[in-house]
């Protein structure tokens, strides 16, 4: 049974109930759809897309042709294709590569793109299990996003994630900020050439590759500023320096008062005096790697060091170093910094993390209420 007449093609309901959808080419011929259709709104949508391409007819081709060409083309070669063109950091590349060859090329990957259906997905997602949220949801996500663009592509019909929810998770680690107490216990266990990093982690809630490139350069003691201009991130053992997380991460950050004298005397003591000396170097001169900053755990043998040995002397071994950054962002929330300023502040493009480092900062105690460099009066950090 037809419809009525379209401005741009036919789509009729066929006895299985499908829709079937087709058009007059530039070349006079009557095209059908290479699939028929679930309801009448897919339909269109297909129709308006080869609308677009009949706007450049010297590219256009038969459905069909254009069909026959990518039946072969599967998910694995898509993927990693798309994976080599997304204009990403290189350690974001080589998280979406991991998460494509270790969960996503087993199940899909000799898969035919035009073949991956909502019930090949739900399986697939199903047996995953719920046991590493997190990472079940990063899998979907990137799944969902890579057939997105193979929409986009023409090269499916019809992306087949469907799973409501799936690509969010809950935070399984729930972050307790430190306090100014366990702070101070928690700079004073650290090694000194490492005080200045721990206090500027927290106080001034730096990315800890944000600060494993600082250099003297960087640093303005007479405005009291913070200028990050670059991050240093590993991949695959490789040291990569490049622009901060986000175009938001490039900026200026006014260091509290109190710290100024602290880290006048770590640039005095453990920094070379050239320009472009690294602040906090690791062996050799070379950038801080992360083992070196966390040292080990102490045990019945041994003693240990680094951030496991302080964070156990602060009494916070649920401690991680990235929750130093949460707490700083707490601390300035508190400090009555406002949305925007938090965003400035921390280098977030949105709204959202910042939202919920000031909601966290209502419900703290009344002490912490005043500003950072008061919080700090009393205070031997």
């Amino acid at each position: 049974m037809s419809e009525p007449k379209r401005s741009f093609g036919q789509i009729a309901r066929m006895r299985s109930g499908r829709y079937q959808a087709r058009y007059t080419g530039p070349d006079g011929v009557r095209h059908t759809a290479p699939t028929t259709f679930e309801d009448k709104e897919a339909a269109a949508l297909w129709l308006r897309n080869e609308r677009v391409l009949l706007e450049s007819p010297e590219t256009w081709e038969p459905p069909k042709a254009r069909a026959a060409r990518v039946r072969g083309l599967t998910f694995g070669i898509y993927a990693r294709t798309w994976i080599e063109r997304r204009p990403v950091k290189p350690r974001t590349r080589a998280h979406y590569a991991a998460l494509v060859e270790q969960h996503l090329i087993p199940t899909f990957g000799e898969m035919p793109l035009a073949h991956i259906t909502p019930d090949t997905v739900t399986r697939w997602h199903a047996l995953m299990g719920p046991s590493r949220p997190t990472l079940r949801a990063h899998a979907y996500g990137l799944l969902r996003t890579i057939l997105a663009d193979a929409e986009r592509d023409e090269l499916i019909a019809r992306n087949p994630c469907h799973i409501r929810g799936a690509g969010n998770s809950k935070r399984v680690h729930k972050i307790k900020p430190a306090t100014l107490a366990e702070l101070e216990a928690l700079v004073g266990a650290m090694p000194e050439r490492l005080r200045a990093m721990t206090l500027l982690a927290a106080w001034c809630a730096m990315r800890f590759g944000e600060l494993a490139e600082l250099r003297r350069s960087d640093i303005d003691l007479t405005r009291g500023v913070i200028r990050v201009r670059r991050a240093v991130t590993r991949v695959h053992g490789e040291t990569i320096v490049g622009t901060p997380k986000s175009d938001a991460g490039t900026r200026d950050i006014a260091v509290p008062p109190h710290l100024l004298p602290l880290l006048r005397e770590h640039l005095a003591e453990h920094v070379d005096p050239a320009p472009d000396a690294l602040l906090f170097p690791g062996t050799g001169g070379r950038h801080l790697a992360p083992s070196t900053l966390y040292g080990r755990k102490a045990t019945t043998t041994r003693q240990g060091w680094g951030f496991y040995e302080a964070r156990a002397v602060a009494g916070r071994e649920d401690l991680r170093w990235h929750d130093l950054r949460h707490s700083g962002a707490v601390l300035a929330a508190a400090a009555g910094a406002s949305l925007a300023e938090l965003m400035g502040r921390l280098g977030h493009s949105t709204a959202g993390a910042a939202l919920r480092y000031q909601h966290v900062a209502e419900n703290r105690d009344a002490v912490i209420a005043r500003r950072l460099s008061e919080l700090a009066e009393g205070e031997a950090l």
